[in-house]
């Protein structure tokens, strides 16, 4: 059965750059990875098939030969791209990161495998955004094996031999068409290192999955959305390697009073029509707990705003404070008791012979009886 098209594989067109085909790849992977795929065999095989033309079309050289002579141009009898290991994918998802974004490091040509990198959502209140405040998050993770102190050895004292396969260097060579191409280690999965009796409990991982709970501080004046890194609290590393970092992302509730933009606060206050009209002063509460008394001047109209200086939220990690904007909303009475009714309409009565009481409302009838004039 003839190969699918590369390009057609990752899903992106033949000049794609370097990044489209990157985030194409990453998504797929994700999906298709047999972690999260258990048994399907179809899954696996495009999971293999993305490995292969990802591994080919990510390199400058590779790609402009595949572009020119199509599948040929790796037909040589030298392995296929990716390999039989998949870039060494077997260790999970953690590993299609650290084969994208070079997660681990060499170190007298043995590659330690870092820890992946872990993500966790906290969701607060908008006034524990504004105090700063604690929560408890759960991770589900790996952490480093009591049996073997993370060494993958069911015996402490036993050192690691070099790999029979990479003889050491964590990389191995093959011919693919025109190029000799150097890949991560199959066997030992880079670190050049293998072990003659694995733990059992960990099956020489040196770690083993488990679930803790992390106290995270959250500062006072987080906004929606920050990520706080927690350095070292992700998923310990293979063999001793050092941990990953644990990433929370806060999310703010929404508010049924306040309204946030950066530092400053926002309330709509809704007045009675004679409140606007005559004026008075009420009183609001502000994001700190207590209250704050607003004049209101005679004549208020709907959309005016009223400011109060530092009533709004802390600038993070500093003593400044935003400002609180209250937005004025006139409000029009629904239901009208009969003296009510005669009473507005005595208002309205004596608004037409006050024309100044409405220059709005007067000026936009004035222009509309010049308009239709003008047309005559």
């Amino acid at each position: 059965m003839a190969k699918q098209d590369y390009y057609t594989t990752l899903g992106v067109q033949r000049g794609a750059s370097a990044e489209e085909m990157k985030k194409a790849y990453r998504k797929l992977a994700m999906q298709y990875h047999p972690d999260r795929n258990p048994g399907d065999a179809k899954a696996e095989a495009k999971f293999k098939d993305l490995n292969e033309a990802y591994d080919v079309l990510k390199d400058d050289q590779k790609r402009s030969a595949y572009d020119r002579f199509g599948h040929a141009a790796f037909e040589n009898g030298g392995p296929p791209p990716g390999g039989a290991g998949g870039f060494g994918f077997e260790g999970g998802l953690g590993d299609i990161f650290d084969q994208m974004f070079g997660g681990g490091a060499r170190r007298g040509g043995e590659r330690t495998q870092t820890g992946a990198d872990l993500r966790a959502a906290v969701e607060i209140e908008l006034a524990q955004a504004f105090t700063g405040t604690k929560a408890n998050v759960r991770v589900p993770t790996r952490v480093t094996c009591d049996a073997c102190s993370g060494s993958g050895s069911a015996d402490k004292n036993a050192s690691a031999d070099n790999c029979g396969t990479c003889g050491g260097a964590g990389r191995v060579r093959a011919q693919q068409g025109f190029f000799l191409v150097e890949r991560t280690c199959p066997t030992c999965g880079g670190s050049g290192r293998t072990i003659r009796n694995p733990c059992r409990i960990c099956s020489g991982a040196g770690t083993v999955p488990r679930e803790k709970t992390l106290a995270v501080a959250i500062p006072a004046g987080v906004e929606d959305g920050t990520r706080i890194r927690l350095s070292g609290e992700g998923e310990a590393g293979g063999r001793g390697a050092p941990p990953g970092d644990l990433y929370v992302h806060i999310a703010i509730k929404p508010h049924e009073i306040f309204q946030r933009d950066g530092a400053n606060i926002f309330c709509r206050v809704p007045l009675r029509m004679t409140q606007a009209a005559l004026g008075g002063e009420v009183e609001v509460p502000t994001i700190d707990g207590s209250a704050a008394k607003v004049k209101i001047p005679p004549g208020t109209q709907t959309g005016e705003q009223f400011r109060l200086r530092a009533k709004g939220f802390s600038v993070l990690r500093s003593a400044q404070r935003g400002d609180m904007y209250i937005q004025v909303a006139v409000e029009t009475p629904q239901s009208l008791t009969r003296r009510q009714r005669e009473l507005l309409e005595e208002f309205e009565a004596e608004g037409k012979s006050h024309a100044a009481g409405s220059p709005e409302h007067e000026g936009f009838f004035a222009k509309v009886k010049d308009f239709f004039d003008g047309k005559a």
